[in-house]
């Protein structure tokens, strides 16, 4: 469920804003409302930066040092020992009156400068071998030769000049022209031409060195760049640092923000300026707010948001169980805004539900399970994480659906134990139904599952318009899907295995629907006006019978995403299956894990791309849910470990 929220405004003097702001994040329980801001509000922003370009750099170090291990540690121990005997020295004797925080403050920015700047060399010393690379190139076919040679030759004042001539061009040069053949082929001939340059063609540019001298050179930078590339993995141990790092500058940077974010009171003398911050606060949370404001003597006042604030936040509450769609709502960046509906126990539902039937495998919903629980074992003393039991409930999901199917790694359902096919269900398993009879009993699920939710939808939005005449639009809608229900299943499950009837009262309720819909689906209090404003949309209100058959269609990417998996299951098995009986089992085991994985892969990315589909996209257009919401972050603060 939604938190109901209170806006909130404090008044307190300027000359205590530093600590007012400290206690109020003592406190807690604020959002800050949203304000223009001055960008680069404080040296936190900047220092932040250089923090995430160190972790990136180290990251990407690490990906491509994987073979350098522990190297460059005594370098890097070495250097912060050096910088921290720098500040104790300066500490002991008294050079400088340093508190905590100043040492701290001058710490901090000291790794990500020195890891910046072997960034930067690491860079120009790239870039000059790209740029020496292109010269060996462009100089290669002309040997091992001194520049210096010639260009002491011309310091005599005998002008020099290279050419690169092709057969043709090399045949028409006059013959009063002084030159020296190089070298030649079919393709090129290299002269050396003395006193002149010959008409229309350009003479070779010299390089700054010999070709071996250049090849030298890269040899050398190449050294240069693995020896930085070790000191840089040597940090690798300095992610936590960083990281932690991180999270004090944001916290500088709200801190900032914060204070940026207060105005002062007009009308007050300068000697007793006034400020005042605004922000909202949960309405159960709000007595911890007053307790502060009262013991810090500052002025206090609440309301409720008005009716066109669109920045007040969303703060989801909602039980153990439902929280465990916190870390798929988090990775999607999505929330429902403040005046919306919650659909999260519907969404964990359904989700678990789509999860299972687009894996539809049993083995791949144990190996889930299995995962999940070792990582549960392993994380049991700090703390489970929701990613862990949201994964064994999915594999749980996974497994049960793959059971009813009787469906295992693709075997065919003949090679299956019998004690697996006898507990399958019959209406979706193979092993004891036609696959014909199996797989329209599996279409009309996905549709009759696709009524069930969207008919969820209208019927939370009649209990959210009890009180209106609304409600009837929300009738109208449960009609309309019903009718189209049958219409669905009229144009693409019947067939001659299951003759599914066009009925009558499908026109009737696809009628009444839409005629309840046109009248109250624009009810604001005046049922002429709603009419009135259909008739503006008319053609919109017409599309929406099309889009009530789109929305039910939708569901059967649930049916056909999963026959693609196990097809692609199938073909694994089959491809492997001649290999393990030979020489070559190793090469077909091989093949089983890499083909099984890469469909458990495929099937993660169909779980994204249609199972979050039907939830965030047909379920919330049918409940009126945008997902535009601001998640409820509180100015706090927050442990650094």
């Amino acid at each position: 469920m939604i938190v109901p929220m209170k806006k909130v405004c404090l008044m307190l003097q300027g000359k205590s804003q530093n600590e007012a702001l400290l206690k109020l994040r003592e406190v807690g329980v604020v959002h800050l409302e949203k304000k223009v801001l001055p960008e680069n509000v404080s040296k936190a922003v900047a220092r932040k930066i250089r923090i995430e370009n160190a972790i990136t750099l180290i990251n990407e170090i690490k990906k491509s040092k994987k073979k350098i291990k522990n190297s460059g540690n005594g370098t890097h121990t070495e250097l912060h020992e050096h910088h921290a005997h720098h500040i104790a020295d300066a500490v002991n004797e008294e050079k400088h009156p340093y508190s905590l925080d100043a040492v701290r403050a001058h710490v901090k920015p000291y790794l990500p400068d020195l890891l910046t700047s072997l960034a930067k060399e690491r860079k120009s010393l790239q870039d000059r071998t790209a740029y020496l690379v292109r010269e060996i190139t462009r100089i290669s076919s002309w040997g091992d030769f001194s520049p210096a040679s010639i260009k002491e030759i011309e310091s005599l004042g005998l002008p020099v000049f290279l050419y690169e001539l092709t057969q043709d061009a090399f045949s028409a040069i006059d013959k009063d022209v002084r030159y020296i053949k190089l070298s030649g082929s079919k393709s090129a001939v290299r002269i050396l031409v003395l006193d002149k340059e010959l008409p229309d063609v350009i003479p070779l540019v010299l390089p700054e060195k010999s070709l071996s001298a250049l090849l030298n050179e890269v040899d050398e930078i190449e050294l240069g760049i693995e020896e930085i590339d070790e000191k840089l993995a040597g940090f690798a141990g300095s992610l936590p640092v960083l990281k932690k790092e991180m999270l004090v500058a944001e916290q500088e940077i709200e801190f900032d923000n914060a204070a940026a974010s207060m105005k002062k009171v007009d009308g007050i003398p300068p000697d007793t300026e006034l400020l005042y911050l605004t922000g909202y606060v949960p309405k159960d949370e709000i007595d911890s707010l007053k307790k502060a404001a009262s013991d810090n003597k500052w002025a206090f006042s609440t309301d409720d948001p008005a009716a066109t604030d669109d920045d007040v936040p969303t703060k989801l509450k909602n039980n153990k169980l439902v929280n465990l769609l916190n870390p798929i709502t988090g990775f999607l960046g999505i929330v429902p805004g403040y005046r919306e509906t919650d659909i999260s126990p519907w969404f964990l539902l359904f989700f678990c539900i789509f999860f299972g039937m687009l894996f539809g495998d049993a083995a791949y919903g144990l190996i889930i399970s299995f995962i999940a629980l070792f990582g549960i074992i392993k994380t049991a003393r700090k703390g489970v994480p929701q990613a862990l039991q949201m994964m064994l409930l999915l594999g749980i999901f996974n497994t049960t659906w793959g059971v009813l199917t009787c469906t295992w790694f693709g075997v065919d359902v003949e090679k299956v134990p019998e004690v697996l096919r006898d507990i399958s269900f019959s209406l979706f398993s193979t092993a004891k139904t036609d696959e014909k009879i199996v797989s329209q009993n599996l279409q009309i699920f996905c549709f009759s599952l696709g009524l069930l939710q969207l008919t969820i939808a209208h019927i939370k939005g009649i209990f959210r318009n009890i009180r209106s005449l609304k409600l009837f639009s929300e009738l109208g809608s449960i009609a309309m899907l019903w009718g189209m229900y049958n219409v669905v299943l009229f144009l693409v499950v019947s067939n001659d295995a299951r003759s599914i009837p066009l009925l009558p009262i499908s026109i009737y309720l696809l009628g009444g629907g839409f005629v309840l819909t046109f009248i109250f689906a624009s009810y604001t209090g005046s049922v002429g006006k709603s009419v009135l404003e259909s008739c503006k949309n008319i053609i919109s209100v017409v599309l929406g019978i099309t889009n009530v058959f789109s929305d039910i269609m939708s569901y059967i990417r649930l049916w056909a995403v999963g026959l693609a998996g196990a097809s692609i299951a199938s073909t694994v098995n089959t491809m492997a299956g001649p290999l393990l009986g030979n020489f070559l089992i190793f090469a077909g085991i091989i093949l089983l894990v890499f083909g099984h994985g890469l469909n458990i892969v495929l099937n993660v990315l169909s779980v994204l791309v249609h199972g979050v589909r039907l939830n965030t996209l047909e379920f919330s257009s049918h409940i009126g849910l945008t997902w535009s919401g601001t998640a409820y972050r509180p100015f706090a603060k927050r442990e650094v470990n």
